[in-house]
């Protein structure tokens, strides 16, 4: 599976970076953070009718956490992983709806090729195994097939973009990070993402859930009233 510009390579973090800048490329220069909205008791965020309840993501942390044991000096701590694994949960969610709205649908052996694809990201990050790449990045080991699966339709999305063929020049494949950066934020503007203040707010740049100096002492499962400060994706 070819790799292509603009796809998921920009939110992996090299061994010894701290995944606190995975999916921050150009925060600081834009820092496009979304307001959050009143969010039901007990869930870490809503995502179109999709409810991402505090218990399923603290049991989502706690397999993180088992897998990273047998790790050395990942680039993630323990107090980044709730964050990080929110955010892959949206970030899910929202290349789902990108793929609903425009036809795809990709199959098993496809979503099990664009985990396989993720092998050559390991080793140029410095990763000796895609599990170390992920694990170290935020995704526990039972996520795995849903990162396949995002891979593949990325690339069911460039291949339905670009007349069946894999985008290999320039132009190509400006125009598919181009196309997609425009899908996935329309994709989230109709999913009216909400994320917890517990949590942080979520940032659009690359759908990533940013920690807010206020949401350390919030107990789980507690909202706290919503922020009004930041912007909605403009798409």
């Amino acid at each position: 599976m070819t790799r292509l510009k603009g796809s998921s390579v920009a939110l992996f973090a090299k061994k010894g970076r701290r995944v606190a800048a995975l999916g921050a490329a150009g925060l600081g220069a834009c820092a496009v953070l979304a307001a959050c909205g009143p969010v039901q008791a007990g869930a870490a965020a809503i995502v179109g009718d999709q409810r991402i309840t505090v218990s399923s993501l603290d049991t989502q942390v706690s397999n993180l956490q088992a897998a990273a044991k047998p790790y050395s000096q990942l680039p993630i701590t323990t107090a980044q992983m709730p964050t990080a694994v929110l955010s892959w949960l949206i970030r899910f969610a929202v290349m789902d709806q990108v793929a609903a709205t425009n036809g795809i649908t990709v199959s098993q052996s496809e979503a099990e090729a664009g985990l396989s694809s993720l092998k050559s990201v390991a080793q140029h990050y410095g990763f000796a195994s895609t599990t170390e790449l992920l694990i170290a990045n935020g995704i526990p080991p039972q996520l795995f097939p849903e990162v396949g699966q995002w891979e593949a339709q990325q690339t069911a999305y460039a291949l339905k973009l670009n007349n069946g063929k894999t985008p290999s020049t320039t132009a190509e494949q400006n125009a598919f990070t181009t196309a997609i950066t425009k899908s996935q934020c329309q994709a989230a503007k109709s999913l009216n993402i909400k994320v917890s203040p517990q949590f942080g707010r979520l940032d659009y740049t690359h759908y990533t859930v940013v920690a807010t100096p206020n949401t350390l002492s919030q107990p789980a499962g507690k909202p706290t009233p919503a922020s009004t400060t930041g912007l909605a994706p403009a798409c």
